[in-house]
């Protein structure tokens, strides 16, 4: 087990050895959408790549989530095939958001020998999700447009 402050500085480790692997400029919080943005997570379990939908506004998170899901057979089929659609997400602050992720599981942020697989997996994975968000971009932007 590790203490807190061991915990932050292997924390802080593995995010900077990701960023010297791969020394991209990525998408994440760029989307030009309020409250639609990509994110990489991993912890002592798992890894993702995410894309959270967080409006305030229901009725505005609904209507992204739907978009994204109207084109799930593509995103399947073209990009991600173990792509993850969560409605209803509820975070561990209890804000409900909706979430579309891949993950991989069996890796740990605190066990330096599973680091290389989770770059790599952070790295395919969120160059497809950001592929298929600039190629649909324009239909997930327009709001008058209904799924």
């Amino acid at each position: 087990m590790f203490s807190k402050e061991e915990s932050q500085k292997i924390k802080r480790l593995f995010w900077i050895a990701f960023a010297e692997e791969y020394p991209r400029k990525w998408l994440l919080y760029n989307t030009r959408i309020k409250d639609f943005s990509f994110k990489f997570y991993a912890d002592n379990k798992i890894a993702q790549v995410v894309l959270d939908i967080e409006c305030k506004d229901e009725e505005l998170r609904k209507i992204y989530f739907e978009k994204i899901e109207s084109l799930k057979s593509i995103l399947q089929s073209e990009f991600l095939p173990d792509v993850i659609f969560d409605k209803n997400f509820l975070l561990e602050n209890q804000k409900r958001i909706s979430r579309i992720y891949v993950e991989i599981e069996n890796v740990s942020i605190h066990n330096k020998e599973t680091w290389k697989s989770v770059f790599d997996f952070f790295s395919e994975n969120m160059d497809l999700f950001e592929r298929f968000f600039y190629e649909y971009e324009d239909y997930i932007r327009d709001l008058k447009i209904n799924t």
